[in-house]
């Protein structure tokens, strides 16, 4: 049970993560650190894809130092195997028996370094702990925590050394994230200042936590107070349909593409201290939550054309709901 607090105070409390987050991550769009808070409190999983040197590593643990939760790390690299994430069963002499040790994965904040770097056996050891919150050792299921997120990381696939993560995976990253460098030489340099000021190549040590793990339990409930209008509702099944029929797309977006939209978006209205969700809230997250489940024609990709243009393209041709209320 959970103490309903206001908008006001809920936005305070958001303002306050990315503000913290802001100051150790030079980010090119602050818009950026509001969509990952967006997709933590939708209680979803997140995906950074991007080139290497654009601080994804530190960014996912920038975050899970803020939240104050515990949080462990695994650099995927091809000899990882799925005992090395989940755990396994080992001979323990003294009780003459064997016992279960359990791996990095019984944690809150997974940090996947790198996972496309692994072979697709063991990628797929992450597929049960992130669906269901459990994983199964030796035929016996053990419970992860209500707060377990898998942030991972993971260059473009088309760098030496990398397989792509199956798409049953994809899907269950409820967004994917690309920071892109950054548009200015004053951010450029406003990086190698804060290097100068830390003295250190690690400043989230020093980091302190702003929230607890209670008050995270606590944004997650409110963002399903969220009230979505039968017409925004509509509005993100006509964005998702789209995507199976566009000329461009050899597979679309699963029904779980559209469940995860309706979560970011209510995330979203909550941290910009609303209780009602509006067109722009999807507008603003569409690509985020769709791009990445989408599979496009072999022709589309060999003109050039990317799972975001083709979103961008779908929101245009969708009419956006003039008419929704704001409430019950």
């Amino acid at each position: 049970m959970y103490t309903k607090m206001n908008t006001g105070d809920i936005q305070t409390i958001c303002t306050r993560i990315i503000d913290e987050a802001g100051k150790i991550f030079v980010a090119a769009d602050k818009g950026v650190l509001v969509k990952i808070l967006s997709g933590f409190l939708a209680g979803g999983h997140i995906l950074f894809e991007d080139n290497p040197g654009l601080g994804k590593t530190l960014l996912v643990k920038v975050f899970a130092k803020i939240a104050g939760c515990e949080w462990k790390r695994i650099q995927f690299t091809p000899d990882l195997m799925p005992a090395d994430i989940v755990g396994t069963k080992v001979w323990k002499g003294m009780n003459s028996s064997f016992e279960v040790e359990k791996g990095p994965i019984f944690t809150n904040f997974l940090l996947a370094d790198e996972i496309n770097r692994a072979m697709p056996k063991t990628q797929s050891a992450l597929l049960e702990a992130m669906e269901e919150h459990q994983v199964t050792i030796e035929g016996i299921t053990y419970k992860l925590g209500q707060l377990f997120t898998v942030m991972a990381t993971q260059n473009p696939i088309e760098m030496e050394g990398t397989y792509p993560l199956p798409e049953a995976q994809m899907d269950r990253f409820i967004m994917k994230i690309s920071m892109g460098y950054l548009d200015s030489v004053e951010k450029e340099s406003e990086i190698l200042r804060r290097r100068v000021l830390w003295k250190k190549d690690d400043p989230t040590e020093d980091i302190k936590s702003v929230i607890t793990r209670d008050d995270i339990l606590m944004l997650q409930n409110e963002a399903e107070n969220v009230y979505v209008d039968e017409n925004i509702i509509k509005y993100i099944s006509e964005i998702v349909r789209a995507t199976r029929k566009n000329a461009n797309v050899r597979m679309g977006a699963s029904p779980r593409g559209g469940l995860a939209l309706l979560k970011l978006t209510r995330a979203l209205a909550l941290i910009n201290g609303r209780n009602f969700v509006i067109p722009d809230d999807v507008k603003h997250l569409a690509s985020n939550a769709l791009s990445h489940r989408l599979m496009l024609s072999v022709d589309s990709i060999l003109e050039g054309i990317t799972a975001d243009s083709v979103i961008n393209m779908i929101l245009k041709g969708v009419e956006v709901p003039k008419e929704y209320t704001r409430g019950i």
